[in-house]
């Protein structure tokens, strides 16, 4: 039996967060009313921030193993806002509360500033059921 290899580690798995988050935010702010996409929308870029929060410890702890305790540091307090924002958003996310969650998303949309995504990208619409998802989380 051969070795199994992962090719997605933390870094790229983040970097794919992050380009959807992006398309994300773009496809929320198209939106004039709030529905089940929009719902969708939001709770996928909760999840999404909780994720990189959890690749960003998968990182760090690597590091640390290996005795780079500077680095871990300094790149855990370099994404320390994918955390602060995933806090702040989650209890507005839950309460459905839209107009709290804008100034956030801006904050987000300001930290995302350096993604470029082509237009004739292969992402798609990974947004879909994430409230479904995020329900399911919850309970």
């Amino acid at each position: 039996m051969s070795r199994v290899i992962n090719t997605e580690n933390a870094g790229t798995e983040r970097t794919r967060l992050k380009k959807g988050l992006v398309l994300a935010i773009r496809e929320l702010m198209k939106l004039q009313e709030p529905d089940q996409k929009s719902r969708d929308l939001i709770a996928f870029i909760l999840l999404s921030l909780e994720r990189i929060t959890e690749t960003i410890d998968e990182s760090a702890l690597a590091w640390e193993k290996r005795g780079y305790w500077l680095k871990a540091d300094r790149f855990r307090m370099e994404w320390d806002w994918a955390q602060l924002l995933a806090d702040r958003i989650r209890e507005n996310v839950y309460t459905e509360d839209y107009a709290k969650i804008i100034p956030d998303l801006v904050a987000l949309s300001q930290a995302l500033s350096d993604i470029t995504i082509s237009p004739n990208h292969r992402i798609g619409t990974p947004w879909v059921g994430a409230w479904d998802a995020l329900q399911k989380k919850k309970s």
